[in-house]
């Protein structure tokens, strides 16, 4: 359908629920109806071989994945041989583009260097590391298990492997200082990751954290002091050469996540697993909800639950549903896709945006402005913005 086709697998999987996570994922290493750590690569390589089967009888016609990503959970809970077993299902399914990126989430006490190794033999390219702070009472805060030296020796691990490693960081954890969050943000620098991110902590009301904050055992996270932490890290991140690229992504030139700029810059992808979905720019007219009677059953529309997932999946049912349109026909995707667009450094031209889109040239001048940089930062809006509007 376009020119860049992306693949998502979800791993529901944790060893333990950190406080702050309100993720689709499950410590329970078996949640029954086939829907275990052990059992869940054959599975979501029998759910591949679905959307594919799908994709082929609605005229969907993708080229090689030029993107893998595998997120969670944490996707290192499963084997190295497991993660290795699915990229080469999607080689043999949809193709991998030469040059593809292919990245794996990693907690940093779940990988050792001979996990690596297998994953840089098995054609991984990226690992992206939880490091989320590399200060000891700051982890703890956060329910982490891993320690400041298991970032340490994942990353010297992963760039030993010729893998590109990246760093996530959370920042405004309750108790965290300022120098605090510069201790974190110096130490992965100190690493040489040539990519970094770095979200502000969102406190979700149905988390351990989010209770603790209600009963007031633990401060809520303050405003001004996580976007002072942005300005730092912002800062640090671009003295070190990683330039920013998206609201919460820094990287040196040619080391951006390109599974992620897909999202953003509205390419096809499909998601695997109970905590993910597909996306595909149908030609004009779409898909009509009927054509996908097929592949539907009761009761499986919308499920995230693991073991319904992948019951229905062991029936020869792909858990797919139609999606609503939230904005209203061709305009709401525009709206959509330009909302994506603004997040990243380059921005968008609108004028581009709604002919690729399929309307008028007329259409596009009343609203062919450029937008170069725009930064959204939560909960306030930060502007990098250059002669925009």
């Amino acid at each position: 359908m376009g020119a860049d086709f992306e693949v998502y697998v979800h791993v529901p999987f944790c060893l333990r629920r950190c406080g702050y996570c309100d993720f689709n994922t499950y410590t329970a290493p078996d949640l029954g109806a086939g829907a275990s750590r052990a059992n869940y690569a054959r599975m979501a390589a029998r759910e591949m071989e679905l959307v594919y089967d799908w994709q082929c009888a609605h005229g969907i016609a993708e080229p090689a994945a030029s993107t893998v990503f595998f997120g969670g959970g944490t996707p290192t809970v499963l084997s190295p041989d497991d993660l290795v077993f699915l990229v080469e299902r999607i080689r043999t399914l949809w193709g991998i583009a030469p040059g593809a990126e292919i990245t794996t989430e990693a907690n940093p006490d779940t990988v050792d260097e001979t996990a690596i190794d297998r994953l840089a033999a098995g054609g991984f390219t990226r690992i992206s590391f939880g490091m989320q702070s590399a200060v000891p009472h700051v982890l703890r805060t956060l329910d982490r298990t891993h320690t400041p030296a298991h970032v340490t020796r994942g990353v010297r691990a992963a760039q030993a492997a010729g893998l590109d490693a990246s760093v996530d960081l959370i920042y405004g954890a309750p108790g965290e200082s300022l120098d605090d969050w510069r201790t974190s943000v110096r130490s992965a620098l100190d690493m040489g990751v040539r990519h970094l991110s770095a979200y502000a902590l969102t406190v979700e009301p149905t988390t351990a954290m989010g209770r603790r904050i209600a009963a007031g055992t633990l401060p809520k996270p303050d405003d001004d002091d996580e976007a002072a932490k942005y300005e730092i890290v912002d800062a640090m991140a671009q003295a070190a050469g990683l330039e920013w690229y998206e609201i919460s992504n820094w990287a040196a030139p040619g080391h951006e996540s390109r599974h992620n700029l897909g999202y953003w810059r509205n390419v096809d992808w499909a998601g695997i697993g109970p905590g993910a979905h597909s996306h595909y720019r149908l030609p004009a007219g779409g898909v009509e909800t009927g054509d996908l009677a097929f592949l539907l059953r009761p009761g499986e529309l919308g499920l995230q639950v693991p073991d319904q997932v992948l019951r229905g999946v062991g029936r020869g049912g792909a858990p797919l549903s139609v999606g609503g349109d939230d904005h209203g026909g061709v305009h709401g995707d525009d709206l959509d896709a330009l909302l994506n667009r603004i997040r990243v450094h380059r921005g968008t031209e609108t004028g581009r945006q709604t002919q690729e889109q399929g309307q008028s040239q007329c259409d596009a001048d009343q609203t062919s402005h450029i937008i170069p940089r725009f930064s959204v930062y939560h909960p306030i809006m930060i502007s990098k913005i250059n002669g925009i509007l």
